[in-house]
């Protein structure tokens, strides 16, 4: 049996009680560790505190292991019961239904834990989520390559008057281009995207295109640490927020579209005055 877990946001005390049985039941236990992380990041002192909670070792499966040596995870679980823990919901990523569909296709039972994720705890600065548009996600730009294909997506979801949740930019074990060209892999090191590096991309592609999809007046409400004890929400205009130091990571951005009076009440707790 594969246990695909959702762990939550915040720290090893945010798994279900539920999730928390199928972990203990289980002789092998990986946790995904580059779509997302738990507030404590993958540090050896977060590693055993997860062990200790669990009673049993915790195996990291990075991308490569995940996406390139996934059957013989799928192999271990045909055999024997298996747990694979994922920071959030298990289905906030596309990789884990790809698990789920080699899985089945291996005749692997699959059970799912699910738990917070994202997707629903940005509901805490009061925009109602039935009113979001599509997710869209800030990759990194590089010399080279200034992705925009966002973009399109967010002007949707604005001439619709919806909020957007951009999901921001995850570097974990990342082999550099120059070592791929050599053909011996080399890792950068990790790399979290910050809001504020979020907003001038944005800002920059919106200069490139011209098209009004928003502009440094645009409101926006951005968050650090979502889920944590020391969460951190302020909502203000682009160039605003440009100017918040909102800590370490994780952090995301919703572009807000037309509010409510419910919603903007709720907002103004989180919302900056004068720029302070």
């Amino acid at each position: 049996m594969l246990y695909i877990i959702g762990l939550g946001l915040g720290d090893d005390k945010d798994i279900t009680l539920r999730g928390l049985e199928a972990v203990k039941k289980c002789d092998k236990v990986y946790m995904e560790s580059y779509t997302s992380l738990l507030s404590f990041g993958l540090s050896s002192d977060g590693l055993s505190t997860l062990e200790k909670l669990y009673g049993k070792p915790v195996t990291l499966a990075d991308r490569e292991t995940v996406e390139e040596k996934a059957d013989n995870i799928l192999s271990e679980a045909h055999e024997s019961d298996v747990a694979f823990l994922v920071v959030g919901d298990p289905f906030g990523a596309t990789t884990h239904s790809d698990l789920v569909v080699r899985a089945k296709k291996l005749g692997v039972n699959v059970k799912v834990v699910h738990n917070a994720s994202v997707m629903n705890a940005v509901g805490v600065c009061g925009l109602q989520l039935y009113r979001y548009g599509e997710t869209v996600s800030i990759p990194f730009f590089t010399e080279t390559w200034r992705p925009s294909s966002f973009y399109e997506k967010i002007q949707r979801n604005r001439m619709l008057g919806l909020h957007t949740l951009c999901l921001l930019d995850i570097r974990v074990k990342e082999p550099s281009l120059e070592s791929l060209c050599r053909g011996r892999k080399q890792y950068e090191p990790p790399r979290y995207m910050t809001i504020r590096t979020a907003i001038e991309q944005l800002l920059e592609i919106e200069q490139m295109r011209g098209e009004s999809a928003y502009n440094e007046d645009t409101n926006c409400v951005g968050f650090a640490r979502l889920g944590g004890e020391d969460q951190k929400v302020v909502a203000g205009s682009m160039k605003q927020l440009l100017t918040v130091d909102f800590g370490w990571p994780l952090h995301c951005l919703v572009i807000v579209g037309e509010t409510h009076p419910v919603e903007e009440e709720m907002l103004d707790f989180y919302t900056l005055e004068g720029g302070k």
